[in-house]
């Protein structure tokens, strides 16, 4: 996969549930490259991604079984009640290495940031996770995946970050395109905090999926 498109971010407004067959139909195809797939939300989503699966031809039971998909809502990545970026880079680290010992291709994985954050809206933090984020695709090109974003729960300020800090933007199962946005992660510009360019980007792709 082209290092422009591994590491995307999906930026919605609306039910969460809507963007399930999109991501599923996603995993379906990463699945079918033999990568290993890890989808980290709530329960709910969880149990619905698994019934999308299942639309899309996905003998879940047997993926599940075989380690090749990973549906789970486990926040272990949260110490002494706050969310522990380091300890989530870690186990992303990690899992990518062993799902190439486990002769995968590599290892492809979404979550929500909402769901990843718990009820913490600390922009700093995020803008440092996302950073360091940004260095372990660098550091593991076996590594893809997409960032979901949702407007509803994240303020603005953390969307604009979704846009500095991903080099790409997921639009459906068949498009994704260059972020025009993206910054080099060593040198973010203080633009999270008020940027009319960004949140006129922002508009149209919450209301239709373009970025131009």
């Amino acid at each position: 996969m082209e290092p422009s498109v591994r590491h995307q971010c999906l930026i919605y407004e609306g039910a969460p549930s809507r963007q399930l067959p999109a991501v599923a139909a996603v995993m379906q195809q990463m699945l079918g490259a033999n990568y290993r797939c890890l989808y980290l939300n709530s329960p709910a989503l969880v149990a619905g991604m698994s019934s999308y699966l299942a639309a899309e031809g996905v003998d879940v039971a047997r993926e599940v079984s075989k380690t090749s998909l990973v549906l789970t809502s486990d926040r272990s990545q949260f110490s002494g009640g706050g969310f522990d970026a380091e300890r989530m880079i870690d186990k992303l680290e990690e899992a990518v290495v062993q799902a190439v010992r486990d002769g995968y291709e590599g290892l492809w994985a979404t979550g929500d940031m909402s769901w990843e954050l718990g009820t913490e809206r600390n922009s700093q933090k995020l803008l440092g996770y996302e950073r360091s984020l940004e260095q372990l695709f660098r550091r593991q090109p076996m590594l893809c995946g997409i960032c979901q974003y949702h407007s509803d729960l994240l303020p603005q300020e953390m969307l604009r970050q979704g846009l500095l800090t991903h080099r790409a933007i997921f639009v459906n199962e068949t498009l994704s395109r260059i972020n025009p946005h993206y910054s080099e992660i060593e040198s973010i510009p203080d633009q999270a905090s008020a940027n009319v360019r960004m949140d006129e980007t922002l508009a149209k792709l919450l209301k239709t999926g373009q970025t131009t």
